[in-house]
Parts: structure tokens; sequence; C-alpha cells
């Protein structure tokens, strides 16, 4: 998995590309907490138009990152989330806690 990031002000933009599964889970989860932990974020948007795969593994991923957040009083959206991995967020419940955009442009909004 390849995680490119971008910063603007205090937002953290993570796109992914790859698949978010038991192979790549603790590496993404590290890098995102590294940034989360030494910068003065309070918004994470997750881009999920380069994800091909996700698993349980995956969303324990960004239910640890919506946690983190949460703590600070920050928040967490997914977007261009594919059918595949939108199906994935439905089962799991995640779309209770977690809002999703249509563009990262969308989510930076709110």
């Amino acid at each position: 998995m390849y995680l490119k990031f971008d910063e603007q002000d205090k937002t953290l933009i993570v796109t992914l590309l790859g698949e978010l599964d038991h192979h790549s889970s603790e590496e993404v989860r590290n890098k995102i907490d590294y940034r989360l932990d030494n910068d003065d974020i309070t918004k994470l948007i997750l881009n999920f138009s380069g994800v091909t795969f996700m698993d349980s593994s995956g969303i324990g991923v960004v239910i640890g990152r919506y946690k983190k957040l949460a703590m600070k009083n920050g928040s967490l959206f997914v977007v261009s989330v594919s059918n595949r991995v939108k199906k994935i967020f439905e089962l799991s419940g995640m779309y209770k806690i977690i809002k999703e955009f249509d563009t990262i442009e969308e989510a930076l909004k709110n």
C-alpha cells in the first residue's frame, strides 16, 4: 500500500493506493499515527479513490484513527469510496459514526 500525505490548515489528507488489509494495516496505522501525534492535526480525510480491496483490518485502521481524533475533538472523513469498499463500510456500521463525501473539497468545507 502506498500513502500520499497532504496537509492544509490542521487537516491531514491521506490518499491510499492499493489494498488495505492485514498485510498493510499496521504500516498504514503507524504512518498516519505518526503524523497525528507529531503535527497539529484536528481533521483527517482518508481518500479511498485508490483502494482496491479492504478487509476487517482496514476497518480497524479507520475506526482507530476516528477514536484517536475524537479524543482531541477532531474529526475523520472518508472520500471517493468505491462501491466495493462502500459495501464493507455499510455492513460494518461505520457510516453511523463517519461521514463520507464524494470529493476532498467537500470534506474540507465541513
